[in-house]
């Protein structure tokens, strides 16, 4: 049988929560105002989700649009009430300027959510070298709990991003120092490229807007989830 695969629902309220999990969300992103990408969320909206669903919740840590770590302290403040709060997984992943790794920001953020396990997100798709960040990121300390890359392959998302999705899947399944951490895939993922993707053994993916019919001003549907999960479900055709 073939192994169930992750998808990853984005919300921004109880609401999304709710309907999302109804639908087959195994786990939820939690974000707010998406008109900037998505932001921390306000701890008494974690509160409330976490109160209403009982699947896995990874809370963004990003305090402005574009992929610069800004106050590095308030932001770790933040974290760690979140952590207080008792969010126990996060998102987060911040560039320089010139597109490297901001590695002093990444591990201020990892210690101040102790050790959770952790997504670093699309910057990936931004930066100015994406093997050498993985491999930077990997070998920097302070970054335990990574274990997760939210990617579509390519900043034009992941109809431009294929052939570097199906690579750094297949460096992943070599074992490649640097690329342990599992593929999310998202980011323009539609449901025609999940044949492909499945074939070649990826087994996680992202959705925000799929989930929202009638768009971003509307709440997720439990109906547009329930046709991922069926989708993921069905059995993996080899050699597509």
């Amino acid at each position: 049988m073939d192994k169930r695969a992750l998808l990853e629902v984005i919300a921004l309220d109880p609401q999304d929560a709710v309907a999302a999990q109804a639908g087959g969300a195994d786990r939820l992103e939690l974000v707010t105002d998406m008109a900037a990408d998505g932001l921390t969320p306000p701890r008494a909206v974690f509160a409330a989700i976490r109160a209403a669903v009982d699947i896995p919740l990874r809370v963004m840590l990003r305090s402005a649009d574009g992929f610069a770590a800004g106050d590095v302290t308030a932001l770790c403040e933040e974290a760690a009430a979140l952590r207080a709060e008792g969010a126990e997984e996060f998102v987060l992943g911040f560039l320089t300027p010139d597109g490297q790794p901001d590695l002093d920001a990444v591990a201020a953020l990892a210690e101040a959510i102790d050790g959770c396990r952790w997504t670093f997100h699309r910057a990936i798709d931004r930066a100015a070298d994406r093997d050498a960040l993985r491999k930077e990121l990997s070998a920097a300390a302070g970054t335990a709990g990574l274990d997760t890359y939210l990617t579509a392959g390519s900043a034009q998302g992941v109809d431009a991003g294929m052939r570097t999705l199906l690579a750094e899947q297949a460096r992943t399944a070599a074992g490649e120092p640097g690329y342990a951490p599992r593929i999310l895939v998202g980011g323009g993922l539609g449901l025609g490229h999940l044949p492909e993707l499945r074939a070649a053994g990826l087994d996680a993916f992202h959705i925000g807007g799929a989930a929202r019919p009638a768009g971003w001003s509307a709440p997720v549907e439990a109906a547009a989830v329930r046709t991922w999960r069926e989708a993921l479900d069905r059995p993996v055709a080899e050699g597509v």
